[in-house]
């Protein structure tokens, strides 16, 4: 196995009361695993909804799955999984981004493709800080990949800030837009536009798309002007509608908007929400199609990295990442933004 340099690290421990600063020992890497010093790591909305009690997660934990750093060392054995247009051995001093989800490979999910739903998934910034996996989120100067983490190679063009959401927001939205099917020249409609609908809104206009989004704040809504999005026209109907809301009433809106053979994509309702009313009739007379997404596959990460470096210096990806504060201040940067418009937190570890 390579040298581990150092033997500790920092890491900001959640512990439902506040975060800890704690010093932690690096361990001993086993076979496939990858040890990454954490250059960026960007504030999602879930973190958010776990610190502020909307979302069940284990305590103590290391947060945060949003992140780019740099290999360190690598457990001899399984060579580790690289997805992306760049596929070849991982190294030492590799930049990359790494998956959210660690499937087994094994179960019935993951012999299906849905590796994202595995049975036995662990996930980063998901686990326990007092179980096998210690150092398993970003919010700390090095994280510890298990063997079968998908990972992807990122370009040194390719800015901190803007390569960090690759490993969440990118990627989800490269999942939900393979969900919507073909988009070329079709009329494509997104109901958010936080991360995920600018992300999506630019996405969609690169695939051959004419997009327009729903947001019910007046500055998002003219800031996704900058990703390629118009305003709603609620007068017409849509080809396809992407809800990244979670709203019942925009997921209510969305089916009235569909237009014959229309597809609703579902990717915002990741928790208890009132249900929402289908006519089955009107599903089976309008030939309507409504598909979810949760998580991404590892093929979805490597295209998230390769479309933010085709996009990075056509859209102001930068722009949606505020400056990064040190772990010291972790505490400071989770709780909700108060910019109006999409501006993520970060912390630079």
């Amino acid at each position: 196995m390579d040298q581990i340099t150092p033997r500790l690290t920092r890491a900001a421990v959640w512990t439902r009361d506040g975060v800890d600063i704690r010093e932690m020992e690096i361990p001993e890497l086993g076979s496939g695993e990858v040890l990454v010093r954490v250059s960026l790591a960007t504030v999602c909305g879930s973190d958010l909804h776990t610190v502020s009690g909307r979302r069940d997660a284990p305590c103590p934990s290391i947060l945060g799955h949003e992140a780019v750093g740099r290999v360190v060392a690598i457990g001899s054995g399984t060579n580790p999984e690289v997805v992306g247009e760049c596929v070849r051995p991982l190294a030492v001093g590799d930049r990359v981004v790494w998956s959210v989800t660690v499937p087994c490979h094994r179960c019935p999910r993951c012999a299906k493709g849905f590796t994202a739903k595995c049975v036995n998934v662990r996930k980063v910034g998901h686990e326990s800080a007092l179980g096998p996996w210690t150092l398993s989120g970003s919010y700390a100067a090095h994280i510890v990949l298990p063997s079968g983490t998908a990972i992807s190679l990122v370009p040194d063009s390719l800015p901190d800030a803007v390569a960090a959401p690759a490993a969440c927001a990118t990627a989800t939205v490269m999942a939900a837009l393979e969900a919507a099917g073909d988009l070329t020249d079709k009329r494509v409609l997104i109901y958010g536009a936080g991360m995920l609908g600018v992300t999506a809104a630019a996405a969609a206009t690169e695939a051959g798309a004419v997009v327009q989004t729903v947001e019910p704040n007046p500055l998002r809504q003219s800031q996704s002007h900058q990703f390629g999005a118009d305003d709603d026209d609620d007068r017409l109907l849509t080809d396809i509608a992407i809800d990244f809301s979670g709203a019942p009433a925009a997921v209510n809106a969305a089916l009235r908007r569909l237009d014959l053979g229309g597809r609703l994509v579902l990717a915002g309702s990741v928790s208890p929400c009132p249900a929402v009313s289908v006519d089955p009739e009107d599903v089976v007379r309008r030939w309507l199609t409504i598909t979810g997404v949760h998580n991404y596959e590892p093929r979805h990460l490597g295209q998230a990295v390769a479309f933010l470096a085709a996009t990075s210096e056509k859209y102001p990806w930068a722009t949606l990442v505020d400056e990064p504060v040190p772990l010291d201040a972790m505490e400071d940067v989770l709780q909700p933004p108060l910019s109006p418009v999409v501006l993520r937190s970060s912390v630079a570890p």
